[in-house]
C-alpha cells in the first residue's frame, strides 16, 4: 500500500455497522396500517423518525401456515428476515418481515408494494408497516418491540 493510499484511508468516511433487526432499544417511530396512505405522508408526520439514519423496516403480514416457509425463502432473497408471531398452526399466521435499511419514502413504497404482492400470491394479506429506530441514548436493557 502506497503512502497516498494510506493518507486517503485516513480521510475516508467510515460506514457505520449495519443495524441488527434484533437490536435492543428499537422503538416504532412511524407506522401505517392503511395501504392507501402514502409512506411520504406517514414519514413526514412522524416526530420521532431520524431521516437518513439507519432503521428497521418491518412489514406485518398474515399468511397461510402452509406458505410461511415459502414466504421466508422469497423475502430472504431481498435481505428480509421473517419472524413468526405466535403459533404456526393457527391460520392465518401473523408474521413480520424485517430488514435494516436507511428508510426513505420511496424505499417504503417499493417494499410495501412488494410485500402486498407477495402476501396476495401466497393467499395472505399485508397488514401494515412500521419503521423502528434506536431510541436516542437508550440502547441497553430495552426489550425488542412486539411484532404485532
Amino acid at each position: 500500500m502506497s503512502l497516498m493510499e494510506r493518507v486517503r484511508g485516513l480521510f475516508r468516511r467510515r460506514e457505520p455497522e449495519p443495524l441488527d433487526v434484533r437490536a435492543p432499544g428499537l422503538a416504532v417511530v412511524a407506522s401505517c396500517d392503511d395501504p392507501a396512505v402514502a409512506p411520504s405522508s406517514v414519514l413526514a408526520a412522524s416526530t420521532g423518525w431520524a431521516e437518513g439514519g439507519q432503521a428497521v423496516l418491518r412489514h406485518r403480514l398474515a399468511l397461510p401456515a402452509a406458505r410461511v416457509g415459502e414466504a421466508a425463502a422469497l423475502i430472504g432473497q431481498d435481505g428480509y428476515e421473517l419472524r413468526v408471531d405466535g403459533e404456526e398452526t393457527v391460520d392465518p399466521v401473523r408474521c413480520a418481515a424485517l430488514r435494516a435499511v436507511v428508510v426513505t419514502a420511496l424505499e417504503v413504497a417499493r417494499a410495501q408494494s412488494r410485500m402486498a404482492s407477495l402476501a396476495q400470491r401466497l393467499g395472505g394479506d399485508a397488514i401494515g408497516w412500521d419503521v423502528l429506530q434506536p431510541r436516542a441514548g437508550e440502547t441497553d436493557n430495552i426489550e425488542a418491540p412486539d411484532l404485532t
